[in-house]
């Protein structure tokens, strides 16, 4: 199956995918309705102090981030599903949160027809304390570590197989599942649930809970590697791979199409491209864009061409990565470099 095609030549492509540079709101008028599997995004977050990559404050985010979900949801299929990572913030000099992350799917929901499949939370156990006004000098608050996941469908039956996410077997469910006879037997339980014998069976891993565990620690990938070899800074608020590689396993299958529309430096791409998913990225300034390239380019690349590649694409030149592509696929669980 082809790519959509824009009014605009691609930053660059790959075997399976496209990277432009450009405002998602325009980019997205050119797509075909119906046509995404998957918009998997994490916008700039409403935060009260500015940052280098562009937020609003949180009066205007919601009005901002409900312009690009009313140009999304027309692009999806009947079974498609728009997921956005969003992180949480305080009032302006107190230390009360702001609603604003949770108005999110209020809004889109009452006024825009979509429908919440279900909240995810993502723990990141490496991040550090922040912010740091309430947490580490009046020591008023516990540090701010989870981000609010919501994934909407376009209707109430968007695609999913949670078989396709299935967790690792802890050491003691394994044993249990040798000999289940020897090491459990079924009760009711106080709730009233007669659990019988089923948790013996094994079903080739457990079901993952909607907290997901992912630290955000990846310090020395290609991606940073690239950037230090061309002396970029590097995007500031990268997400990681192993986000996107769990809703675009859970959500979509292989030769599905999947969308970022606040690419940054690329990642729901590169891990597309791994999992044999077709992809398209936006992202509206051509530094970041030209700084992905690094996520794609063979890892046998001199640093002349590692350079070259990227300096084209900051230039606006098209760049063809279809033969250069790494073609590995990754496994569930380890990250992208």
């Amino acid at each position: 199956m082809t790519l959509p095609t824009f009014d605009r030549n691609a930053a660059y492509t790959t075997r399976l995918g496209r990277a432009y540079a450009g405002d998602s709101r325009d980019l997205l008028k050119q797509l075909p309705d119906g046509s995404i599997d998957l918009v998997m995004t994490s916008p700039p977050f409403a935060l009260q102090r500015q940052k280098a990559y562009g937020n609003l404050d949180q009066l205007e985010y919601l009005d901002w981030l409900t312009e690009f979900a009313t140009l999304v949801k027309p692009k999806l299929k009947e079974t498609g599903s728009f997921v956005v990572d969003v992180g949480g913030a305080y009032q302006k000099g107190v230390p009360s949160r702001s609603l604003y992350n949770f108005r999110i799917p209020i809004r889109f929901c009452d006024e825009l027809g979509y429908f919440l499949a279900q909240d995810f939370y993502w723990f990141n156990p490496s991040k550090l304390p922040s912010p740091i006004e309430w947490v580490n000098k009046r020591k008023l608050r516990a540090k701010d570590a989870v981000n609010t996941v919501w994934w909407f469908g376009k209707t109430e039956w968007p695609k999913a197989n949670v078989s396709k996410v299935l967790a690792p077997y802890s050491d003691r469910m394994k044993t249990l599942i040798k000999d289940p006879t020897k090491f459990y037997t079924p009760k009711v339980r106080p709730s009233g649930h007669d659990i019988g014998t089923s948790f013996g069976k094994d079903n080739g891993g457990a079901i993952p809970p909607n907290l997901i565990t992912i630290p955000n620690t990846e310090s020395n990938g290609r991606y940073l590697a690239g950037c230090k070899l061309v002396g970029a800074k590097s995007h500031p608020a990268r997400f990681p791979s192993k986000l996107p590689e769990f809703f675009i396993r859970f959500l979509t299958e292989p030769g599905d199409l999947v969308l970022d529309i606040f690419a940054g430096s690329n990642t729901t791409g590169q891990v597309a491209e791994a999992e044999g998913r077709r992809w398209l990225s936006f992202e509206e300034r051509q530094d970041y864009v030209a700084e992905s390239v690094f996520r794609f380019m063979d890892l046998t690349s001199t640093p002349a061409e590692l350079e070259a590649g990227y300096r084209a694409v900051k230039a606006g030149r098209e760049l063809d990565l279809s033969k250069l592509v790494k073609q590995k696929r990754l496994g569930f669980g380890e990250a992208a470099e």
